[in-house]
Protein backbone atom coordinates (compact mmCIF):
# COMPACT_ATOMS: atom_id res chain seq x y z
CA UNK A 1 0.00 0.00 0.00
CA UNK A 2 1.42 3.43 -0.99
CA UNK A 3 1.87 6.42 1.33
CA UNK A 4 -0.86 8.24 -0.59
CA UNK A 5 -3.35 5.39 -0.15
CA UNK A 6 -2.46 5.13 3.53
CA UNK A 7 -3.11 8.84 4.01
CA UNK A 8 -6.38 8.50 2.13
CA UNK A 9 -7.42 5.58 4.34
CA UNK A 10 -6.65 7.53 7.51
CA UNK A 11 -8.67 10.52 6.26
CA UNK A 12 -11.56 8.20 5.47
CA UNK A 13 -11.31 6.66 8.93
CA UNK A 14 -11.43 10.09 10.54
CA UNK A 15 -14.61 10.93 8.64
CA UNK A 16 -16.26 7.66 9.66
CA UNK A 17 -15.32 8.15 13.31
CA UNK A 18 -17.22 11.39 13.29
CA UNK A 19 -20.47 9.62 12.49
CA UNK A 20 -20.07 6.94 15.16
CA UNK A 21 -20.62 3.20 14.84
CA UNK A 22 -21.19 0.03 16.85
CA UNK A 23 -19.49 -0.98 20.05
CA UNK A 24 -16.77 -3.62 20.00
CA UNK A 25 -19.18 -6.20 21.41
CA UNK A 26 -21.93 -5.36 18.90
CA UNK A 27 -19.49 -5.53 15.98
CA UNK A 28 -18.33 -8.97 17.11
CA UNK A 29 -21.91 -10.19 17.50
CA UNK A 30 -22.77 -9.00 14.00
CA UNK A 31 -19.73 -10.75 12.52
CA UNK A 32 -20.48 -14.00 14.34
CA UNK A 33 -24.06 -13.84 13.07
CA UNK A 34 -22.99 -13.98 9.41
CA UNK A 35 -23.99 -17.23 7.63
CA UNK A 36 -20.38 -18.17 6.92
CA UNK A 37 -19.66 -18.24 10.67
CA UNK A 38 -22.88 -19.20 12.42
CA UNK A 39 -23.79 -22.06 10.07
CA UNK A 40 -20.71 -24.05 11.15
CA UNK A 41 -20.75 -24.71 14.92
CA UNK A 42 -17.02 -25.45 15.06
CA UNK A 43 -16.13 -22.26 13.19
CA UNK A 44 -18.50 -20.22 15.34
CA UNK A 45 -17.02 -21.64 18.53
CA UNK A 46 -13.44 -20.99 17.40
CA UNK A 47 -14.07 -17.39 16.32
CA UNK A 48 -16.17 -16.59 19.38
CA UNK A 49 -13.48 -17.89 21.73
CA UNK A 50 -10.85 -15.65 20.16
CA UNK A 51 -12.97 -12.53 19.68
CA UNK A 52 -14.54 -12.66 23.15
CA UNK A 53 -11.08 -12.50 24.69
CA UNK A 54 -10.09 -9.62 22.42
CA UNK A 55 -13.28 -7.79 23.42
CA UNK A 56 -12.36 -8.18 27.08
CA UNK A 57 -8.99 -6.59 26.34
CA UNK A 58 -10.35 -3.71 24.27
CA UNK A 59 -13.53 -3.06 26.24
CA UNK A 60 -16.79 -4.62 25.11
CA UNK A 61 -18.86 -1.43 25.45
CA UNK A 62 -16.35 0.90 23.75
CA UNK A 63 -17.13 2.30 20.31
CA UNK A 64 -15.23 0.34 17.70
CA UNK A 65 -14.27 3.63 16.02
CA UNK A 66 -12.36 4.68 19.14
CA UNK A 67 -10.03 1.66 19.09
CA UNK A 68 -6.56 2.42 17.72
CA UNK A 69 -4.47 0.08 15.61
CA UNK A 70 -1.89 -0.08 18.39
CA UNK A 71 -4.52 -1.40 20.79
CA UNK A 72 -5.13 -4.35 18.46
CA UNK A 73 -1.38 -5.00 18.54
CA UNK A 74 -1.32 -4.76 22.34
CA UNK A 75 -4.33 -7.06 22.76
CA UNK A 76 -2.93 -9.79 20.51
CA UNK A 77 0.50 -9.58 22.09
CA UNK A 78 -0.91 -9.65 25.62
CA UNK A 79 -3.17 -12.62 24.93
CA UNK A 80 -1.07 -14.78 22.62
CA UNK A 81 2.38 -13.26 22.28
CA UNK A 82 4.10 -16.25 23.88
CA UNK A 83 2.25 -19.15 22.30
CA UNK A 84 3.33 -21.37 19.43
CA UNK A 85 3.34 -19.87 15.90
CA UNK A 86 0.46 -22.03 14.62
CA UNK A 87 -1.89 -20.83 17.37
CA UNK A 88 -0.71 -17.23 17.02
CA UNK A 89 -1.35 -17.33 13.27
CA UNK A 90 -4.81 -18.86 13.70
CA UNK A 91 -5.92 -16.29 16.29
CA UNK A 92 -4.35 -13.40 14.39
CA UNK A 93 -6.24 -14.50 11.27
CA UNK A 94 -9.54 -14.60 13.20
CA UNK A 95 -9.09 -11.04 14.42
CA UNK A 96 -8.00 -9.92 10.96
CA UNK A 97 -11.09 -11.49 9.37
CA UNK A 98 -13.35 -9.69 11.83
CA UNK A 99 -11.72 -6.30 11.27
CA UNK A 100 -11.73 -6.71 7.49
CA UNK A 101 -15.43 -7.63 7.52
CA UNK A 102 -16.27 -4.58 9.65
CA UNK A 103 -14.37 -2.26 7.31
CA UNK A 104 -15.16 -3.79 3.91
CA UNK A 105 -18.66 -5.23 4.35
CA UNK A 106 -20.18 -2.79 6.86
CA UNK A 107 -18.10 0.33 6.14
CA UNK A 108 -17.68 0.96 9.85
CA UNK A 109 -14.83 3.02 11.22
CA UNK A 110 -12.52 0.18 12.13
CA UNK A 111 -8.93 -0.20 13.35
CA UNK A 112 -6.61 -2.13 11.07
CA UNK A 113 -4.49 -5.15 11.84
CA UNK A 114 -1.11 -3.42 12.32
CA UNK A 115 1.89 -4.37 10.21
CA UNK A 116 3.72 -5.11 13.47
CA UNK A 117 1.35 -8.05 14.08
CA UNK A 118 3.09 -10.31 11.62
CA UNK A 119 2.30 -13.88 10.72
CA UNK A 120 4.89 -16.15 12.32
CA UNK A 121 6.78 -18.90 10.58
CA UNK A 122 5.55 -22.39 11.43
CA UNK A 123 8.26 -25.01 11.57
CA UNK A 124 7.28 -28.49 10.45
CA UNK A 125 7.61 -31.13 13.17
CA UNK A 126 8.11 -34.65 11.86
CA UNK A 127 8.46 -36.20 15.34
CA UNK A 128 5.00 -35.47 16.71
CA UNK A 129 4.04 -39.00 17.75
CA UNK A 130 4.62 -39.90 21.39
CA UNK A 131 4.65 -43.33 22.98
CA UNK A 132 1.54 -45.08 24.27
CA UNK A 133 3.19 -45.40 27.66
CA UNK A 134 3.61 -41.62 27.93
CA UNK A 135 -0.05 -41.03 27.15
CA UNK A 136 -1.07 -43.77 29.58
CA UNK A 137 1.08 -42.38 32.40
CA UNK A 138 -0.28 -38.88 31.83
CA UNK A 139 -3.91 -40.05 31.95
CA UNK A 140 -3.31 -42.02 35.16
CA UNK A 141 -1.77 -39.18 37.15
CA UNK A 142 -3.79 -38.36 40.25
CA UNK A 143 -3.26 -34.62 39.92
CA UNK A 144 -4.92 -34.53 36.47
CA UNK A 145 -8.66 -33.67 36.60
CA UNK A 146 -11.22 -36.19 35.33
CA UNK A 147 -12.34 -33.92 32.49
CA UNK A 148 -8.83 -33.68 31.06
CA UNK A 149 -8.20 -37.41 31.38
CA UNK A 150 -11.42 -38.17 29.50
CA UNK A 151 -10.75 -35.61 26.77
CA UNK A 152 -7.21 -36.83 26.16
CA UNK A 153 -8.22 -40.50 26.18
CA UNK A 154 -11.07 -39.88 23.75
CA UNK A 155 -8.91 -37.68 21.54
CA UNK A 156 -6.25 -40.39 21.36
CA UNK A 157 -8.52 -43.43 21.07
CA UNK A 158 -10.86 -41.86 18.51
CA UNK A 159 -8.07 -40.26 16.43
CA UNK A 160 -10.56 -37.45 15.77
CA UNK A 161 -10.03 -33.72 15.47
CA UNK A 162 -10.07 -31.81 18.74
CA UNK A 163 -12.85 -29.56 17.46
CA UNK A 164 -15.04 -32.60 16.73
CA UNK A 165 -14.50 -34.11 20.18
CA UNK A 166 -15.14 -30.79 21.96
CA UNK A 167 -18.35 -30.38 19.92
CA UNK A 168 -19.85 -33.63 21.27
CA UNK A 169 -23.05 -33.46 23.27
CA UNK A 170 -24.14 -36.06 25.80
CA UNK A 171 -27.19 -36.97 23.72
CA UNK A 172 -24.86 -37.77 20.77
CA UNK A 173 -23.11 -40.55 22.65
CA UNK A 174 -23.81 -44.22 22.12
CA UNK A 175 -22.26 -45.34 25.41
CA UNK A 176 -22.99 -49.08 25.12
CA UNK A 177 -21.45 -49.21 21.64
CA UNK A 178 -18.59 -46.78 22.43
CA UNK A 179 -19.36 -44.55 19.47
CA UNK A 180 -20.93 -41.21 18.48
CA UNK A 181 -22.00 -39.41 15.33
CA UNK A 182 -20.14 -36.22 14.47
CA UNK A 183 -20.23 -33.62 11.71
CA UNK A 184 -16.85 -33.28 10.03
CA UNK A 185 -15.15 -30.07 8.94
CA UNK A 186 -16.67 -30.41 5.46
CA UNK A 187 -20.17 -31.08 6.80
CA UNK A 188 -20.17 -34.87 6.32
CA UNK A 189 -21.57 -37.17 9.01
CA UNK A 190 -19.30 -39.91 10.34
CA UNK A 191 -18.88 -42.16 13.36
CA UNK A 192 -16.11 -41.81 15.90
CA UNK A 193 -15.28 -44.69 18.21
CA UNK A 194 -13.41 -44.92 21.47
CA UNK A 195 -11.92 -47.70 23.53
CA UNK A 196 -12.26 -49.22 26.97
CA UNK A 197 -10.30 -46.53 28.79
CA UNK A 198 -12.57 -43.73 27.58
CA UNK A 199 -15.66 -45.87 28.20
CA UNK A 200 -14.54 -46.31 31.82
CA UNK A 201 -14.21 -42.55 32.36
CA UNK A 202 -17.30 -41.22 30.56
CA UNK A 203 -20.00 -42.17 33.13
CA UNK A 204 -18.02 -40.42 35.88
CA UNK A 205 -17.62 -37.31 33.74
CA UNK A 206 -21.32 -37.16 32.82
CA UNK A 207 -22.37 -37.77 36.43
CA UNK A 208 -26.09 -38.10 35.71
CA UNK A 209 -26.41 -35.27 33.17
CA UNK A 210 -28.66 -36.14 30.23
CA UNK A 211 -28.16 -33.25 27.80
CA UNK A 212 -25.75 -30.50 26.86
CA UNK A 213 -22.05 -30.29 26.00
CA UNK A 214 -19.95 -33.28 27.05
CA UNK A 215 -16.91 -31.22 28.05
CA UNK A 216 -17.70 -28.16 30.16
CA UNK A 217 -15.73 -25.16 31.38
CA UNK A 218 -14.78 -24.97 35.05
CA UNK A 219 -17.01 -21.99 35.89
CA UNK A 220 -20.26 -20.40 34.79
CA UNK A 221 -19.78 -17.56 32.29
CA UNK A 222 -20.38 -13.89 32.99
CA UNK A 223 -23.49 -12.15 31.71
CA UNK A 224 -21.86 -10.91 28.48
CA UNK A 225 -20.36 -14.28 27.60
CA UNK A 226 -23.65 -16.03 28.34
CA UNK A 227 -25.62 -13.56 26.21
CA UNK A 228 -23.31 -14.04 23.23
CA UNK A 229 -22.97 -17.83 23.46
CA UNK A 230 -25.06 -20.20 21.37
CA UNK A 231 -27.60 -21.95 23.60
CA UNK A 232 -26.35 -25.28 22.25
CA UNK A 233 -23.02 -24.55 23.94
CA UNK A 234 -24.57 -24.02 27.39
CA UNK A 235 -25.38 -26.93 29.69
CA UNK A 236 -29.08 -26.64 30.65
CA UNK A 237 -28.41 -28.33 34.00
CA UNK A 238 -25.26 -26.58 35.24
CA UNK A 239 -25.26 -23.30 33.29
CA UNK A 240 -21.62 -23.85 32.34
CA UNK A 241 -20.45 -23.47 28.74
CA UNK A 242 -18.68 -25.84 26.40
CA UNK A 243 -14.94 -26.17 26.94
CA UNK A 244 -13.03 -24.17 24.33
CA UNK A 245 -10.07 -25.28 22.25
CA UNK A 246 -7.75 -22.63 23.66
CA UNK A 247 -8.35 -23.70 27.26
CA UNK A 248 -7.99 -27.38 26.36
CA UNK A 249 -4.69 -26.62 24.62
CA UNK A 250 -3.31 -24.73 27.62
CA UNK A 251 -4.25 -27.50 30.07
CA UNK A 252 -2.60 -30.26 28.03
CA UNK A 253 0.57 -28.19 27.67
CA UNK A 254 0.56 -27.60 31.43
CA UNK A 255 0.06 -31.18 32.58
CA UNK A 256 1.75 -32.83 29.62
CA UNK A 257 5.03 -30.90 29.73
CA UNK A 258 4.46 -29.13 26.41
CA UNK A 259 2.42 -31.89 24.76
CA UNK A 260 0.10 -30.55 22.04
CA UNK A 261 -3.44 -31.59 21.26
CA UNK A 262 -2.58 -32.51 17.68
CA UNK A 263 0.07 -34.92 18.95
CA UNK A 264 -2.65 -37.12 20.45
CA UNK A 265 -4.29 -37.54 17.03
CA UNK A 266 -0.92 -37.92 15.31
CA UNK A 267 0.18 -40.54 17.84
CA UNK A 268 -3.07 -42.45 17.44
CA UNK A 269 -2.68 -42.59 13.66
CA UNK A 270 0.95 -43.67 14.03
CA UNK A 271 0.14 -46.46 16.48
CA UNK A 272 -2.77 -47.69 14.36
CA UNK A 273 -0.46 -47.70 11.36
CA UNK A 274 2.07 -49.76 13.27
CA UNK A 275 -0.66 -52.26 14.07
CA UNK A 276 -1.67 -52.57 10.40
CA UNK A 277 0.98 -54.71 8.75
CA UNK A 278 -0.86 -55.31 5.47
CA UNK A 279 1.98 -54.01 3.29
CA UNK A 280 4.59 -56.17 4.99
CA UNK A 281 2.28 -59.20 4.91
CA UNK A 282 1.27 -58.94 1.25
CA UNK A 283 4.54 -57.70 -0.17
CA UNK A 284 2.96 -54.68 -1.87
CA UNK A 285 5.35 -51.76 -2.27
CA UNK A 286 2.83 -48.97 -2.80
CA UNK A 287 0.08 -47.63 -0.53
CA UNK A 288 -2.06 -47.16 -3.62
CA UNK A 289 -1.94 -50.90 -4.27
CA UNK A 290 -3.46 -51.75 -0.89
CA UNK A 291 -6.10 -49.00 -0.77
CA UNK A 292 -8.76 -51.35 -2.19
CA UNK A 293 -8.35 -53.55 0.91
CA UNK A 294 -8.33 -50.74 3.47
CA UNK A 295 -12.05 -50.01 3.73
CA UNK A 296 -12.95 -51.40 7.16
CA UNK A 297 -16.46 -51.56 8.52
CA UNK A 298 -17.48 -50.10 11.86
CA UNK A 299 -16.90 -53.39 13.69
CA UNK A 300 -13.33 -53.53 12.41
CA UNK A 301 -12.80 -49.91 13.47
CA UNK A 302 -13.96 -50.79 17.00
CA UNK A 303 -11.57 -53.73 17.10
CA UNK A 304 -8.67 -51.58 15.92
CA UNK A 305 -9.57 -48.87 18.46
CA UNK A 306 -9.09 -51.33 21.30
CA UNK A 307 -5.41 -51.65 20.36
CA UNK A 308 -5.03 -48.10 21.67
CA UNK A 309 -6.42 -48.92 25.12
CA UNK A 310 -3.96 -49.59 27.92
CA UNK A 311 -3.05 -53.29 28.24
CA UNK A 312 -4.62 -53.69 31.65
CA UNK A 313 -8.07 -52.77 30.27
CA UNK A 314 -8.05 -54.85 27.11
CA UNK A 315 -9.82 -58.15 26.85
Amino acid sequence: MTVTSLESRHRGTAIKKAVGGPTVGAAIDAFLDTPKIKDNPNTLRAYAGVLDRVADQLGTDRALAEVADTEIDNALTELWGKIKPATWNRNRAAVGSWLAWCADKKNWATPALPATVERQRENNDDTQAVSRSRIDRLCRRRDVPLREKTLWRMRYESASRTSAVLALNIQDLGLPNKQAKITTKGGDIMWITWGTDTAHLLPRLIAGRERGPLFLSEHRPGSYRRATTDLRDICPETGRVRLGYDRARVLLAHYGDGLRLHQLRHSSATHLGEANVIMAKTGYKSLRSVQRYVKPGLAAVHQATETLSSPRRRG
